[in-house]
């Protein structure tokens, strides 16, 4: 593919700024990209990996120039991040996101955004639970979901050439208004990241059963509860106080079909569990034959390298 835009910034170093970096060399999408991490220490692995072209030591450095700046901070941090950037801003550059949440995000942004800016906030939905400047890989987006989420009156040619630049990367994309956005992933990702921690939690209070067996006789459940409870625990923190509304209204939901199970188990109601259960499963093979996953074993699958 061709270069979409000559110059990139990306604003935090992690997973997903990584993996960006990486996706938009092997394709050849942006000319030079240039990087800032909070932290001397990640910036300092950045330089000693070749992530990113040029690593700054200031924000407003990086973006100084850029066509497109990406904030790939937690969703706590955007606001300052905004301060800090928002007079090195490039006129009619597009700034854009990755945040889990994006309501929260598009009212912190928006007071502090230059009017000859383009805001198009996105949120790539692909990850894994490792974190930092090593954990990213160019793979990372190819055939997941990256989902646009214009606000009112946004620039539609932003929005298309932001758009391409994603599909490039390998993604799916589609569009998608920001409250829906939010009940969305509260639905498919806060919501059970909450369950998943309290899981793990339990089994950690549950003295009957010790750290060794905890460890040692991990089932499937329990280990992939393990593996979604290990993810970066500011970026949860933040999406969490950030996507209150929705977060505890699909939690209202699971407590109510809680306890109804516990009823059924209770009263010994087999048809109920059966009919639940089976009904919970056709989910799961609508992921597969939607190619968000396999249906292979995957005890120790190995997604890349």
């Amino acid at each position: 593919m061709s270069v979409i835009y000559d110059r990139v910034a990306l604003i935090g170093l992690g997973l997903i700024a990584s993996s960006m970096f990486w996706a938009m060399k092997r394709a050849g999408l942006a000319g030079e990209v240039t990087g800032f991490a909070r932290s001397a220490e990640t910036r300092k692995i950045a330089r000693d990996i070749g992530l990113c072209d040029r690593v700054c030591d200031s924000a407003a450095e990086a973006v100084e120039g850029a066509d497109l700046v990406v904030l790939c901070v937690p969703v706590g941090a955007m606001e300052s991040v905004m301060r800090d950037i928002a007079p090195a801003l490039k006129p009619v550059a597009t700034l854009s996101d990755v945040g889990s949440v994006k309501r929260a995000v598009i009212e912190a942004i928006t007071p502090l955004l230059p009017k000859d800016v383009h805001f198009v906030p996105a949120h790539p939905l692909a990850g894994t639970e490792h974190s930092g400047p090593k954990s990213g890989f160019a793979e990372l987006f190819e055939n997941r979901w990256t989902l646009i989420v214009p606000p009112e009156g946004c620039d539609r040619t932003a929005v298309e050439r932001l758009t391409k630049l994603w599909q490039g990367m390998g993604a799916l994309t589609d569009e998608m208004e920001a409250e829906h956005h939010d009940l969305v992933l509260a639905v498919t990702s806060h919501a059970p990241h909450l369950i998943a921690y309290t899981m793990v939690g339990v089994a950690d209070d549950l003295r009957r059963v010790t750290d060794t067996e905890v460890i040692k006789y991990s089932a499937a459940g329990f280990r992939d509860f393990t593996r979604i409870a290990a993810s970066d625990p500011t970026m949860w923190r933040d999406v969490f106080l950030n996507n209150r509304e929705a977060t505890l209204e699909i939690l209202g939901r699971f407590t109510e079909e809680l306890f109804d199970l516990q009823r059924a188990i209770r009263a010994g109601d087999g048809d109920h569990l059966h009919a639940y259960f089976t009904r919970t499963r056709a989910i799961r093979r609508g992921i597969i034959e939607a190619g968000q996953d396999t249906d292979a074993p995957d005890f120790g699958r190995i997604k890349h390298d």
